[in-house]
């Protein structure tokens, strides 16, 4: 069986629609989405988009606080992520905040051999909780207490990642729509592509594949250009090259 997974979209189509057409070669057989569609400048477009292609979605921690308020912050960068959450919250319609709320929190898939895959967000326990390349096991063990799966699979980091975890391997298929190519919070700086992953089981043999495809960038930051959203010009200059910084 090949399983395509997508994540983190935040409302960048142009990214979503190359991601889609490329996982269109792919021939996968099960498409899945590990959430956060929302937050950006064309979340009800994403959120329709990913609707029409009846796959399962889990609910990321952007999509929920969308539709049900955001968490107080009082440090510069998270005031002005939360008042752009806020501002693009208000695009969504009530049909939109009603498909939302049809997300899961979790999704378990049987796999050939009876194996199983273990999808989530951030991580089993919470859409919020971070898992890196560096996360010690000890960590990883509480969040992932209860847990029998060989294949681990969420998002969340808007990183790229494939690693051990005892006999099981995590799998992060990175951002359709914001890929980080520098941590945040100190400073922000976005990849001009969108991510995705594919992870391929067949008879006890496993591949992973993590995919960078190009999109129409600069139509997209003209997009956000051309809108009166706060904070556009930080948020544009996120995307910045780093060589040319």
């Amino acid at each position: 069986m090949r399983f395509g997974f997508i994540s983190d979209i935040h409302g960048n189509l142009p990214a979503l629609e190359a991601v889609l057409s490329d996982l269109e070669r792919r021939d996968c057989d099960q498409l899945v989405c590990l959430g956060d569609i929302c937050f950006g400048p064309q979340a009800p477009e994403c959120l329709e988009r990913v609707q029409a292609l009846g796959c399962p979605v889990i609910l990321g921690n952007w999509d929920w606080w969308s539709i049900d308020g955001f968490p107080t912050r009082d440090d510069p960068v998270g005031i002005m992520l939360y008042d752009l959450g806020a501002w693009w919250a208000k695009q969504l319609t009530d049909e939109h905040r009603e498909l939302v709320r049809t997300f899961q929190p979790t999704l378990e898939l049987e796999l050939p051999d009876e194996r199983r895959m273990f999808c989530f967000h951030g991580s089993p326990a919470s859409f919020s909780d971070w898992i890196f390349a560096t996360t010690p096991d000890e960590e990883i063990e509480q969040l992932f207490d209860g847990i029998d799966a060989a294949v681990l699979v969420g998002g969340h980091t808007h990183l790229q990642m494939l690693r051990r975890y005892g006999r099981a391997v995590i799998v992060n298929p990175g951002s359709v729509g914001q890929p980080f190519r520098q941590w945040w919070p100190n400073e922000i700086r976005v990849g001009r592509w969108a991510e995705y992953g594919i992870v391929d089981v067949d008879e006890g043999d496993l591949d992973v594949e993590l995919r960078r495809v190009q999109y129409d960038f600069d139509a997209f930051l003209d997009l956000l250009a051309a809108s009166d959203m706060p904070h556009r010009r930080w948020w544009i200059d996120s995307y910045a090259d780093l060589t040319a910084v």
